[in-house]
């Protein structure tokens, strides 16, 4: 893959958060999509403008977008964008920093380039296939907690019901961000030992940050513990699970099949 293709990505995300900002806090207009969520003009315009400049620099590339109306001609594509205009809408709409926008490059199903910026924070997430994560230039690494007892996990508090676990729910010390991106990209960098989400996940929201933290040493998994694939015609995975690799496996092996 050409380098070129991740300092694509960088400069666009970097355009992206000058787009966004020019709304934030500025009264953007807000719909709501239907079940509490919402989107506003911001993520909008932060979608054309990512189209346009993506898909002219790589035109034969196919596209999947929360905001863009789904083309199965993407289907047929060897390679894809897939993009979060601005991963945690509700975040921004409050006026609140943490967001992010979410860039990722699919190759026959599998994230080859990733980039998740959170401008207001000046964080940039950088990873290529093969070639570690980086975030603000500086290579990251997981955790190095191997004791599940007391484990930090990024996740929202519905995954804590007893539905999903063999017995009672690890003892786990549970915090939460608004973007599931910017989640993924937090367990890379070594700040939280785990995220989980078991709900269907937008491949939107996860592709960039499920290559960030792959590549700086997490296991990224389905709830069912099978490998993350993108492209795909519903444009969902069965859940997220990302952690430290002996800590991934304690917590599938705790779920329920």
């Amino acid at each position: 893959m050409p380098a070129s293709d991740l300092a694509l990505l960088e400069e666009t995300a970097r355009e992206a958060g000058d787009i966004a900002r020019s709304f934030w806090r500025e009264d953007p207009r807000v719909w709501d999509k239907g079940g509490d969520d919402p989107v506003s003009e911001a993520d909008f315009a932060v979608d054309k403008h990512l189209k346009r400049r993506l898909l002219e620099a790589r035109p034969d590339h196919g596209w999947v977008s929360e905001e863009t109306e789904d083309d199965p001609a993407r289907l047929s594509a060897s390679r894809v964008f897939i993009v979060d205009p601005i991963d945690g809408t509700r975040s921004f709409v409050a006026g609140d920093k943490t967001w992010a926008h979410s860039l990722a490059i699919a190759e026959e199903g599998r994230i080859v380039a990733a980039c998740v910026f959170l401008p207001l924070r000046d964080k940039m997430y950088l990873s290529r296939a093969g070639n570690g994560a980086t975030l603000n230039g500086e290579a990251i690494t997981v955790s190095q907690n191997d004791t599940l007892d007391g484990a930090t996990v990024l996740s929202p508090k519905v995954n804590f019901k007893p539905e999903f676990w063999q017995g009672e729910p690890p003892a786990l010390e549970r915090h939460f961000r608004p973007s599931l991106a910017y989640r993924l990209a937090l367990v890379a960098e070594g700040r939280f030992d785990a995220m989980m989400t078991f709900h269907p996940a937008w491949e939107w929201d996860i592709a960039a940050g499920a290559l960030i933290a792959e590549e700086a040493g997490a296991r990224v998994m389905d709830r069912h513990g099978a490998p993350l694939t993108f492209n795909s015609p519903a444009r969902q995975t069965a859940g997220v699970l990302t952690a430290t690799p002996i800590l991934a496996e304690a917590l599938q092996a705790r779920l329920k099949r």
